[in-house]
């Protein structure tokens, strides 16, 4: 009935893929930049320069667990994305399996129908329960498979708009040099006219492989790996992606306790492996496709080996690898100078457990010592600095509020310092410090402690600064620490980091702090839940967001967006008050803990007051953006703000009126992101008592002179 259906489907868009194929032979727009075949890939993130990409299916992916007829829901979601990338313009051929097991569903159903109409003429009904069913050989039951499953497949390409064709090969199609010639060539012309070619070994005419027969230089083709790479090679692809049933290579076989799976494996690893048995089902098993793998590499090919049976991960596997993510094991011939970020992270957790276990005295006079370095370095932190917004400013990609947290200056070092030396006194009571003691029974206490976490990865945008910052915070409070910091500021990060190692090698847990210095993407890095047990991102709201969207298993503790305001109450001071408000904007208008919203009371409009905050801002060349109520008091006012909950990061700010303190306190509630907010008032009646602020509102009354800074 399948089958029937299936043919009834491909006659009724008969005319309609007519149609279709003579228009997707023209030329498409979103054509990937074509690349000279001879060497393969170096990195992941290059894999997005594929155009031609053949993808091999395996008999495991196709087939369903009792290996009669195929897996028609993951087989659906592999064509729509094969369909996805071939109308993006790139080329897409397909080499399957299944044949054979959806040739032994229809004989198997064909044998049960025929006996059990002979049993029931000839012997009557209660015999047929004893129907066996023989065992099926495999070259027939490919030749009664090949027509449906290439039916099938056209049924499923046509509800994309994309037109298939069948081609059968042999072994000997590749060893006879007219016939190699002629399959190139057709193949050729079915890439020209938008075609996906779908690829099988003739097995109904095949004859069983002979053992070691591989010519010199060339794979013979023993099963479809050997298939796929021959025809990869040969058709000069770019990218061969491989799926199986397993996550990709393993150093040892999966299941067993130190399985690792490898995220790349270059050529010269390949006594590292020990290989396990093969798939339930196919005929060539790990160690077939690695040879065929490194057979395509050598040929120029790039190959990635994944997983397309995890119901999770089906739907998207094949465009998640021509996207350069970290998807199964990727072959590459090039390996790189530094470690990999799994050794980083294993290195630098070991050296946080060392780290854990010092005194707090050895954890403080690391940060004491990383703040000296600051200081008595700065000649050369600044000269790294300095490439970074030369390269920045000649580039002219980053704005104006990205510029001024790349820059580093002799001042915003001392400042660095003085923050450092802070935080060496708290590290001496940040780990082991007793929260909570409960007797449970007599001789018996049960106590609650401060522990660190583990491994942390903070993720930085162009902000050098925060590296030192964060590596202090780490070694006071014991934790391992991964950094991956803005390519921006790649020169910044790596002389800090430097000194930070440096700090650290007092104590000898130099490794408790990694810069991630490859090729990862962020994405990638979150995906490492085994291996990271927290992240926090400092950044920009967009930031944080793709972070906490592309985390797996990890928790991300972030702050999305730094929308902070200042108060300026009836009753506020006056020197105070332009004391504070220029600090707040002026002084470090990139900081995330910067003013972006002025509130004032409406008593103070045309007040000497009120004039004088505005000459300040002309005069500090700060941009007013102005509210709604303000706009409606003044006959020409600034521009309006298009939102009250904008972060500028800039000499740009919002001014709004209200008309009292509680309605300033609403205001913040509703338009800010609990970050930083202030009151300026000398009234601290009205301050304790009158205004519920939810513990997040900081009171500058007469004992607070300026605006505190917490850059962390």
């Amino acid at each position: 009935m399948l089958l029937r259906r299936l043919t009834l489907c491909s006659r009724n868009h008969l005319d309609y893929r007519r149609r279709v194929c003579g228009f997707l032979t023209r030329p498409l727009t979103q054509v990937p930049k074509g690349r000279a075949h001879g060497s393969s890939f170096a990195h992941r993130g290059e894999l997005r320069q594929a155009k031609r990409i053949v993808v091999k299916l395996g008999s495991a992916v196709v087939t369903r667990g009792d290996e009669c007829g195929l897996a028609l829901g993951r087989l659906a979601s592999i064509v729509e994305q094969v369909a996805m990338l071939q109308n993006q313009g790139r080329e897409m051929m397909i080499v399957t399996s299944g044949a054979v097991a959806f040739g032994k569903q229809r004989l198997r159903h064909e044998i049960l129908l025929s006996q059990s109409v002979r049993q029931a003429l000839h012997s009557g009904h209660n015999q047929l329960n004893d129907m066996s069913v023989p065992v099926l050989e495999a070259r027939a039951c490919a030749a009664a498979g090949q027509s449906g499953l290439m039916a099938l497949y056209e049924a499923m390409f046509t509800q994309y708009s994309t037109c298939t064709a069948q081609v059968l090969v042999t072994n000997l199609d590749f060893h006879d040099d007219q016939k190699r010639q002629n399959l190139n060539s057709t193949l050729q012309e079915l890439l020209r006219m938008n075609i996906v070619p779908i690829i099988n070994t003739n097995d109904a005419v095949v004859p069983p492989p002979e053992p070691n027969s591989d010519l010199q230089g060339v794979i013979s083709i023993k099963d479809n790996d050997s298939l796929a790479a021959r025809l990869a090679v040969e058709m000069k692809a770019d990218l061969l992606i491989a799926l199986s049933d397993v996550e990709g290579l393993y150093d040892s076989p999966p299941g067993t306790d130190d399985a690792k799976l490898l995220d790349i494996f270059y050529p010269g690893d390949q006594h590292t492996i020990t290989y396990g048995t093969k798939s339930r089902v196919g005929i060539g098993g790990m160690e077939a496709k690695v040879k065929a793998a490194l057979w395509a590499l050598q040929g120029g090919t790039s190959v990635v080996i994944a997983n397309g049976t995890h119901p999770k991960v089906t739907g998207h596997v094949i465009t998640d690898i021509v996207e350069g993510k970290k998807v199964g094991t990727f072959f590459s011939e090039i390996k790189p100078a530094g470690p990999t970020l799994e050794h980083q992270t294993q290195v630098a957790r070991n050296s946080g457990r060392t780290l854990a276990s010092l005194h707090p005295d050895k954890r403080s006079e690391i940060i004491c010592h990383l703040a000296e370095l600051l200081t008595e370095r700065q000649e050369e932190i600044l000269a790294a600095n300095k490439m970074d917004m030369d390269l920045a400013v000649n580039t002219g990609l980053l704005p104006a509020a990205m510029l001024k947290r790349l820059s580093l200056s002799s001042a915003k070092l001392n400042s660095l310092a003085l923050g450092l030396h802070q935080i060496a006194v708290a590290a001496q009571d940040s780990v082991g410090r007793v929260l909570r003691r409960t007797r449970v029974a007599h001789n018996l206490e049960l106590e609650q402690i401060t522990v660190p976490i583990g491994v942390l990865l903070v993720i930085f945008e162009a902000r050098p600064d925060c590296l030192p910052q964060v590596s202090a915070l780490s070694i006071a409070s014991g934790n391992a620490l991964l950094l991956k910091g803005g390519k921006e500021a790649a020169n910044s990060n790596r002389v800090l980091h430097q000194l930070t190692q440096e700090a650290l090698s007092m104590h000898r847990v130099k490794e408790a702090v990694q810069l991630v210095s490859t090729r990862e993407e962020v994405e990638d890095l979150c995906r490492l839940d085994k291996m990271i047990d927290l992240i926090i991102p400092r950044g920009s709201s967009q930031l944080v967001k793709n972070i906490q969207r592309a985390a797996k298993g990890i928790p991300v503790l972030g702050h999305s967006e730094g929308i902070c305001h200042v108060y300026v109450d009836s009753e506020a001071s006056v020197d105070k008050v332009i004391k504070i408000v220029r600090d707040s904007k002026c002084d470090y208008p990139a900081a995330c803990n910067a003013m972006e919203s002025l509130l004032i009371h409406r008593d103070i409009l045309r007040t000497p007051l009120f004039d004088q905050i505005i000459d300040m801002f002309r005069t500090e060349r700060v941009k007013i953006h102005a509210g709604p109520r303000l706009a409606s008091y003044l006959t020409f006012s600034p521009s309006e703000a298009k939102s009250l909950r904008a972060e500028y990061g800039d000499l740009e700010c919002c001014m709004e009126v209200v008309d009292s303190m509680q309605e300033a306190v609403d205001h913040i509630h509703k338009y800010g992101s609990s970050h930083t907010d202030v009151i300026i008032t000398e009234n601290e009646v009205a301050n304790s008592s009158e205004v519920q602020t939810e513990g997040r509102i900081s009171c500058a009354t007469l004992a607070h002179e300026t605006q505190k800074k917490v850059f962390i």
